[in-house]
């Protein structure tokens, strides 16, 4: 059923599904020869007097004059301490919201890998493809001999653990569920390759559009909303009050009505009951979902209230999620915006 691929594709981005990742058929043979030493290296400590980075605060001893000082040891989502003798030169991006960041920071003369799903900004699409998320092509990737992989969440310990065997660096940047934890992600990442200026004016950028946008909705009644990341025989998916995007429906000055669910899983009774003022979803699933029996008679549906948005912008935890909250914001309070 077409509603049913569309969620498991949305669950590769949203991480619904945490299934176990692996290697194309092949891959499983020990017959990869090691990468050529890159300029960084695993390390079980800091390096003596320096700080470790962490996503969650940066010393201030690891920049002069907005410089990066090499040797530069960091500490990743998974507790993992990586130090960088020179600064990184190339990086294979395995997340579509990390290759959107890298573009935005000036870095994509370095990038030369990504995966399928990175696709923003279009000329993200003409570097090498390395697979995607789940299956990743580990012979490429050594073939490409990167100064470090950035990746994702998606990610299971056994994947990391077999790029790290060939002799690849590896970071993992987690995703979170505040939009606090892209600016983590922007600051480390402009450590890591010596573009701190970049890195903090974007995000300043991000926080002076989310402010603009949080001060015109602040004192306007709040919408009761509903986002559909899935529907149909399978079940009803949305963003519950613990999740990223449900964090970016509440800046946007709405209400959502999963507010107090755990997770994505959600039941056409509850939707029903709480009868939304307003629904958002992707384009791609609108007619389907306006036309089923039973989403049909929904108050929003009948007053057309029903609003398609580019699902990218509240999905992929980047910098345009602050596009996204106005986005989201001008669909509940237009008014605001006029």
């Amino acid at each position: 059923m077409k509603i049913f691929k569309k969620l498991l594709t949305l669950g590769l981005i949203l991480t619904i599904v945490m299934t176990g990742c692996g290697t194309k058929a092949g891959n499983e043979k020990n017959e990869i020869t090691p990468a050529p030493t890159s300029e960084a290296q695993i390390t079980v400590s800091p390096s003596p007097g320096e700080e470790p980075i962490s996503p969650t605060g940066l010393p201030e001893d690891t920049t002069k004059n907005n410089v990066t000082k090499y040797p530069l040891t960091v500490t990743d989502s998974l507790g993992t301490t990586i130090t960088f003798e020179n600064e990184p030169q190339t990086m294979i991006s395995f997340s579509p919201s990390i290759t959107e960041i890298l573009y935005a920071l000036s870095l994509s003369d370095k990038l030369i890998g990504r995966t399928d799903y990175c696709d923003y900004p279009a000329e993200a699409m003409t570097k090498e493809s390395i697979g995607d998320f789940y299956n990743p092509d580990v012979e490429k990737v050594v073939s490409l001999a990167p100064d470090v992989v950035i990746a994702s969440s998606l990610w299971t310990e056994d994947v990391i653990q077999k790029f790290k065997e060939v002799g690849i660096t590896v970071v993992v940047l987690n995703e979170d569920k505040e939009v606090a934890g892209i600016y983590d992600m922007i600051n480390l990442i402009g450590q890591i390759f010596n573009c701190q200026d970049n890195s903090a004016k974007l995000i300043e950028t991000m926080k002076a559009q989310i402010e603009d946008v949080t001060t015109k909705v602040a004192s306007l009644p709040k919408k009761t909303v509903y986002y559909v990341v899935g529907f149909g025989e399978y079940g009803d998916y949305t963003a519950g009050g613990d999740t990223f995007i449900g964090n970016l429906l509440t800046l946007a000055g709405g209400d959502n009505i999963a507010k107090n669910v755990s997770g994505w899983s959600y039941t056409l009774e509850s939707l029903i009951d709480a009868d939304p003022e307003v629904i958002i979803l992707d384009s791609s699933m609108k007619d389907s979902f306006i036309s089923t029996d039973n989403y049909k008679n929904l108050s929003a549906v009948k007053n057309n209230q029903v609003y398609s948005i580019d699902n990218n912008l509240l999905e992929r935890q980047s910098y345009r999620a602050a596009e996204g909250i106005l986005e989201v914001a001008k669909i509940l309070h237009p008014e605001a915006f006029q």
